[in-house]
């Protein structure tokens, strides 16, 4: 039986701050699609492996501007 890392507390509360935020920057099934995806690698994905390209999401969504809504 193969042993994976688990992620420690950071990884797990920057994955889930992207996933809420993920909703915010892309309004719409594209954000909410992001954000499941995002939470189900930190519940499951990490067993797999690779964090690379999810860490790369993680980081863009973090870093993306948030849109300026007409009622603001």
């Amino acid at each position: 039986m193969t042993t994976h890392a688990s992620m420690d507390h950071h990884e797990r509360m920057r994955l889930r701050a992207a996933a809420f935020r993920a909703t915010r920057v892309y309004p719409g099934p594209v954000g909410e699609l992001l954000s499941r995806e995002l939470l189900s690698w930190e519940e499951f994905g990490y067993r797999l492996g690779s964090r690379g390209m999810i860490m790369g999401i993680v980081d863009a969504v973090m870093n993306a501007q948030l849109q300026q809504t007409e009622a603001a």
